[in-house]
């Protein structure tokens, strides 16, 4: 009985003391730049992430499941101001998209898939950090792409959970011994 306890003692240290690790890990995965939406067979983009670099500030491209990189999609320049930067396709057939933003300054302010489903406006959002090549299985904007580290911790926290639990029950259906 005295492993037991000792058993579960350290599961529960360890899960405990590799929590802040997980939690800290978790939103850094889920931060995109850029904001995706549709209206019938228009895309559009916004963002707020890009810079000015000789009067450019940078392009956007729509990409199909067929297209891998952003210069093979339909690219599009961005118009905004300092706030705010923008950009739209029109007459965009149905499907999924990958919109990808690059600044003028070379970095990429975000990637997102979008579904475009026709004369439907809808709203998809979802946070990818590479073009969506599967099924988008209907959890639309609730979506989000962890990392390994966050997934094993959570498998970690879940599995110390369930150990912890069938031992606590198997304690408590045995009697007790003085």
């Amino acid at each position: 009985m005295r492993n037991s306890s000792l058993f579960l003692r350290s599961g529960l240290t360890v899960a405990a003391a590799s929590l802040p690790l997980f939690v800290a890990a978790g939103p850094a995965a889920a931060v995109s730049g850029i904001s995706v939406s549709t209206t019938g067979s228009t895309v559009s983009v916004t963002t707020s992430t890009c810079t000015n670099v000789n009067g450019s500030w940078g392009t956007a491209s729509l990409l199909n499941s067929r297209q891998a990189n952003f210069a093979q999609g339909r690219q599009v320049s961005l118009s905004g101001s300092e706030k705010l930067q923008s950009a739209a396709w029109a007459n965009v057939s149905p499907g999924t998209y990958t919109v990808i933003v690059v600044c003028s300054n070379g970095a990429t302010a975000g990637t997102q898939s979008v579904v475009v489903a026709g004369a439907t406006p809808t709203r998809t959002i979802s946070a990818t950090a590479s073009p969506s090549r599967g099924v988008m299985g209907g959890v639309g904007g609730s979506s989000t792409d962890f990392g390994p580290l966050t997934l094993v911790g959570g498998g970690v926290l879940v599995g110390t959970a369930a150990v912890g639990t069938v031992m606590y029950l198997r304690r408590k259906s045995s009697p007790h011994r003085l």
